[in-house]
C-alpha cells in the first residue's frame, strides 16, 4: 500500500508541482494517475521511490515512511518502467533485466537464470536475450523494460508513460500484456499516462490531477466517467464518456444472429443461427477453424476460392462475454453493419447489430431507474 498524507512539492522557481496530496493506493491493484500536462501526476510517481523529494508531508510504503531509507536501497525494492524503456544500449537484453538482482547481491548465474525466466513471462522469447536494445523494436523494448523493472520481484512497481512512444496497435497489446501480468502477479502499481482511455482501460483506480497539482478527483472508473466530480473532470474526460462507460457494463442479454458465410476454398457454409435482418446480403469468408477473414459484399459471385481483393475488411471483432462498448465497436465498424462475434480462440459464432445494443443499454437504464 502506498500513502500520500499532505503531500506538497514547491520547486526552487516558486512552482507547486503538488498541492497537498491525500491518497491511498491499495495494494494489488493497478492505479492511474492521469492529467493535462504539468498538473503533477509525474513528480507525484517520482517522490515514491525519492527521485523527487518532497517539500513537505509523508509518503509511506508499506506503512514505512520512505525518508527513512536509503534512496538507493528503496529504489531496489520498487520497480521503475519509464518511456523508451531506459534500457543500456551497451549491455545484451539478458544483462539488461538482471541489471537489479546483481545489484541486490545476486550471483550472475541466479540472475541471469532469472531475466531468461522473465523475458518469456512478457512475452519475448529466449533468443531475444543476446540482442542488444538497437535491435528490438519499440514495443519489444518496452516489454524489456517491464522484466528489468520486475526483476528482483519488487513489491510495488511505478510506470512513467511507459507505452506513450508506440503506436496505437502495439499500445493496446501492450496494456493486454500488463493485465495479463497483473492477475499472475498482484503488484501494486502506479501508472502515469495523459490518455483517459488508457487510464479507465487498465485502472481499477484513477487519479485526475488538475493544473497546479490538485487532486481532482479519485474513483474507480466507471464512477469517474458515470459522476465527475466538477466540470474540469467532466471536461478532460470527455463528451465521449458515455461511451467509454460501456466499457463497464457486459453484454448478457444480447441474442446473436447469424449471417451468410463461406469457407476459403468457397464452399458455403451452413450456419447454426437464421441470418440476421438488415444484412443478409453479406457473406462472412471464414478461414478453415472457423476465424472471421472479411465480408464479400452483396451482390459479389465467386466461383471457388474468393481472392483476397474482393474481400472487405470487418471491421473489429467482439469476443463474447466481454463488455458492450466491444461490441458496439465491432457492430459499428463493420462495412455490413453486423459486428462479428468470437469465441475466446476468435472463431465465429454469430452476429450482433449497432440497435441490440443500444436495446439493451436503454433496458438496463430502466432496470436501474
Amino acid at each position: 500500500m502506498i500513502e500520500f498524507q499532505a503531500v506538497t512539492k514547491r520547486f526552487d522557481d516558486g512552482t507547486t508541482a503538488v498541492d497537498n496530496l491525500d491518497m491511498v493506493v491499495e495494494a494489488g491493484t493497478i492505479t492511474v494517475f492521469v492529467g493535462p500536462s504539468g498538473c503533477g501526476k509525474t513528480t507525484s510517481l517520482r517522490m515514491v521511490n525519492r527521485m523527487i523529494e518532497p517539500t513537505s508531508g509523508t509518503v509511506l510504503v508499506d506503512g514505512e515512511d520512505i525518508r527513512k531509507s536509503n534512496p538507493a536501497l528503496l529504489r531496489r525494492r520498487i520497480g521503475y518502467v519509464i518511456q523508451q524503456a531506459g534500457l543500456f544500449p551497451h549491455r545484451t537484453v539478458l544483462d539488461n533485466v538482471a541489471t537489479v538482482p546483481l545489484l541486490s547481491g545476486w550471483t550472475r548465474r541466479k540472475a541471469r537464470a532469472r531475466a531468461a525466466e522473465l523475458l518469456e513471462i512478457v512475452g519475448l522469447d529466449a533468443a531475444m536475450g543476446k540482442r542488444y536494445p538497437a535491435q528490438l523494436s519499440g514495443g519489444q523494448q518496452q516489454r524489456v523494460g517491464v522484466a528489468r523493472a520486475l526483476a528482483a520481484d519488487p513489491p510495488v512497481l511505478l510506470m512513467d508513460e511507459p507505452f506513450s512512444a508506440v503506436d496505437p496497435v502495439v499500445r493496446e497489446g501492450l496494456q493486454d500484456e500488463l493485465l495479463r501480468l497483473q492477475a499472475d502477479l498482484d503488484k501494486t502499481i502506479v501508472f502515469v499516462t495523459h490518455d483517459i482511455d488508457e487510464a479507465v482501460r487498465i485502472g481499477e483506480k484513477v487519479a485526475v490531477f488538475r493544473k497546479g497539482g490538485v487532486l481532482a478527483q479519485y474513483a474507480a472508473p466507471a464512477e469517474l466517467l458515470s459522476n465527475p466530480a466538477d466540470d474540469f473532470v467532466s471536461s478532460f474526460v470527455g463528451k465521449d464518456r458515455g461511451y467509454r462507460g460501456l466499457s463497464f457494463l457486459q453484454a448478457d442479454g444480447i441474442q446473436l444472429g447469424g449471417v451468410s458465410t463461406m469457407g476459403l476454398h468457397g464452399e458455403h457454409l451452413s450456419g447454426e443461427r437464421p441470418s440476421t435482418v438488415g444484412g443478409p446480403d453479406w457473406t462472412l469468408v471464414l478461414d478453415d477453424d472457423g476465424r472471421p477473414r472479411g465480408w464479400l459484399p452483396p451482390g459479389v459471385v465467386v466461383q471457388g476460392e474468393p481472392a483476397e481483393e474482393e474481400l472487405r475488411p470487418g471491421g473489429s471483432l467482439y469476443t463474447e462475454g466481454t463488455a458492450l462498448r466491444g461490441a458496439l465497436d465491432a457492430a459499428l465498424s463493420s462495412p455490413s453493419g453486423l459486428g462479428v462475434v468470437v469465441d475466446d480462440d476468435g472463431r465465429y459464432t454469430g452476429v450482433v447489430t449497432a440497435q441490440q445494443v443500444i436495446d439493451l443499454i436503454e433496458e438496463r437504464r430502466k432496470d436501474a431507474a
